[in-house]
């Protein structure tokens, strides 16, 4: 399978979410740590990434090259099941939890792989929600099809 078999994001204007589930032919431990380890996370996901614990609370940075820097915490984990990230804006080291979004990550294990399913809410809060939403299904749908080439060994 490769990136080409699995939809693009889809945008819920009412709900204010973007959303994208995928096939991915590697494990859920091995897709797991591409979501949780920041040295992973660099390998599909931006520039560099940092976590200080992957914990509830655990906070860090994804840095997406010619975009900037964008602080995130944990919210929820259920290891190795799901995670939740909320993230600021490159304007802030601060995050506010009213003008932020929340991306969650849910893993179920299929047919040999794993699916993977990114839902990111919260858009009804940001200024421009329906620009943002449009930049951000295009933004899940390249880097989710990076992730997949990254653990299925075509990066």
């Amino acid at each position: 399978m490769d990136a080409t078999t699995n939809p693009p994001a889809v945008i819920d204007a009412d709900a204010f979410s973007v959303s994208r589930t995928i096939s991915i032919s590697a494990s859920p431990e091995r897709v797991w740590a591409a979501i949780t380890e920041p040295e992973l996370i660099a390998k599909w996901a931006g520039s560099h990434a940092t976590i200080d614990r992957v914990e509830v609370g655990g906070s860090g940075t994804w840095t997406f090259e010619g975009y900037g820097t964008v602080p995130l915490v944990i919210e929820a984990i259920d290891p190795p099941h799901s995670i939740s990230y909320r993230w600021g804006n490159m304007t802030s080291p601060d995050i506010d939890p009213v003008v932020s979004t929340v991306f969650r990550f849910t893993l179920v294990p299929a047919d040999g792989g794993t699916q993977l399913t990114v839902v990111e809410s919260g858009f009804q809060n940001l200024e421009d929600p329906f620009s943002r939403m449009e930049d951000n299904r295009g933004g899940w749908t390249s880097e989710l099809d990076e992730l997949v080439a990254y653990l299925e060994g075509s990066a």
